[in-house]
């Protein structure tokens, strides 16, 4: 709390700076389709999404500082915040909304149309912002010094550099290079596997890595402590469950019908356990320490949203500081409720007024658990999909209890968890963004604004990327 009252942000509150511009939000756009694209791409590839944000930010940075010869971080900031969005709302789709054209292939039901995909992920995007909103003094501002945003915090520190020029620019392109000869030669080239394991006879267990910059990266940023968090829970599922299952279970089977776990590690090795239980195991445990962290953070949410329900209403509130302005609680509170009606009633979304609720109640509560989540161990590691298999447990179980079955009951079930997927996802990216808005001295409502214009940009392209990997 000390480190918080103590801080002072590069950009004074009094200082006012070029931010939400023509110029940032022309780039932001393209960038946001384009890392969508990329990381739809990459997350079906090898089911892992990447931050775009530090990417995102050199780029806006050699092009508004290095050709535009402009000196203004805070507009090239932006270009981050609404370039980043793009990634995040496809990281949310690609965990849910492949299923139905799964479904489609096996004669099901029919592939979801461009109009039902574009709605969800414009939908999902737009809640997830709002609802990251009223959390931003509680996750962002409070929690300053505890929750250390790796990706947010190494963005602003990019940032930094190219504004203080010289050696510090320098290492940031040096590294960039760097990274880009070592993933030739591992992925171009071919000349080192990019990912090593070790199978331990006569143990179930295995052992392995990826050997990737961004993977080393991440753990660099993250530190030794958060990182190993990570380790430990590596260790516990290759090491310990995995073996414990296998020996313990192996006559068992999965469902009727399914091969035994004994002849499932036979054929598929601890990989094919971990697809079929770790995964689901992992599931229950973010859902138990989600539910953990919210109740541990309840006071202080409710404190922040007291907070701002005083400021909406007292004559004083515009007189609030550049850096601590967001949008008004008002407007989030209509908005959300026009969201939700939506998801409701649109006739291309297949979501009962009960789905309705759903998404609502599980929304907040996962981007809460997602914000907090990346504030511990940066984007890349945010488990998505370990929310998304978490919601779609729940909500096929409260659709089959109140009779919504079926291939209908099929579709509603992944709207919902597409939904809440992209939900969560965004508010983890608006979390790392607003971070980085915050170490800079960015006034918060101009990166929510930017935030929504990359949702939406990138709503509108997730669709025609999914049909071309689709056909691909």
């Amino acid at each position: 709390m000390n480190e918080q009252n103590n801080f002072k942000p590069y950009i004074p509150a009094e200082r006012v700076t070029p931010e939400l511009t023509v110029t940032s939000i022309i780039m932001g756009i393209l960038l946001s389709v384009i890392f969508g694209a990329a990381n739809a791409y990459l997350g079906l590839r090898v089911g892992m999404t990447v931050s775009a944000s530090i990417p995102a930010a050199v780029i806006a940075m050699g092009v508004i500082r290095v050709l535009m010869r402009k000196n203004s971080i805070l507009e090239s900031n932006i270009v981050q915040t609404i370039g980043s969005a793009g990634e995040s709302l496809a990281a949310g789709a690609i965990f849910t909304l492949p299923a139905l054209f799964l479904w489609a292939a096996e004669g099901k039901m029919d592939k979801p149309g461009m109009l039902e995909i574009t709605l969800i992920a414009l939908l999902g995007g737009l809640l997830g912002v709002f609802f990251m909103v009223p959390l931003r003094n509680a996750l962002i501002v409070k929690e300053h010094g505890v929750l250390p945003y790796p990706e947010g915090t190494a963005c602003a520190e990019v940032l930094l550099a190219g504004e203080e020029g010289g050696a510090k620019a320098s290492t940031v392109f040096a590294g960039m290079v760097f990274a880009a000869l070592f993933k030739f030669i591992i992925d171009g080239l071919k000349l080192v596997m990019g990912e090593v394991s070790y199978s331990i006879k006569g143990y179930a267990g295995e052992i392995g890595t990826q050997i990737y910059p961004a993977v080393m990266s991440v753990g660099y940023i993250c530190g030794a402590r958060i990182s190993s968090y990570m380790f430990a829970g590596g260790v516990l599922s290759w090491l310990v469950l995995i073996p414990a299952i296998v020996l313990f279970g192996s006559e068992l089977t999965l469902a009727p019908g399914s091969a035994p776990i004994g002849q499932m590690f036979a054929e598929g090795g601890a990989s094919a356990i971990w697809s079929s239980y770790i995964r689901y195991i992992g599931a229950g445990a973010l859902a138990a320490g989600g539910i953990i962290s919210l109740i541990k953070s309840l006071p202080l949410i409710v404190k922040t949203f007291s907070g701002a329900m005083k400021s909406m209403t007292s004559a004083t509130a515009g007189g609030r500081s550049r850096t601590e302005q967001d949008i008004s609680l008002k407007v989030v509170l209509i908005a959300i409720l026009v969201l939700t009606i939506l998801v409701w009633l649109v006739p291309a979304i297949p979501v009962s007024l009960l789905g309705a609720f759903i998404v609502v109640i599980f929304g907040f509560f996962f981007a809460t658990v997602s914000s907090r989540m990346v504030g511990l161990v940066g984007s890349s590691n945010n488990p998505v999909s370990g929310m998304a298999i978490a919601t779609l447990l729940i909500a096929t179980l409260i659709l089959k209890l109140t009779g919504s079955a079926g291939y209908a009951g099929m579709q509603s079930a992944i709207a919902i968890g597409s939904i809440i997927c992209i939900v969560s996802a965004i508010a983890g990216d608006t979390s790392q963004d607003l971070k980085t808005g915050y170490l800079l001295g960015a006034t918060p409502k101009k990166q929510q604004v930017g935030e929504l214009i990359g949702v939406i940009a990138a709503a509108l392209a997730i669709g025609g990327t999914l049909y071309l990997l689709d056909t691909a």
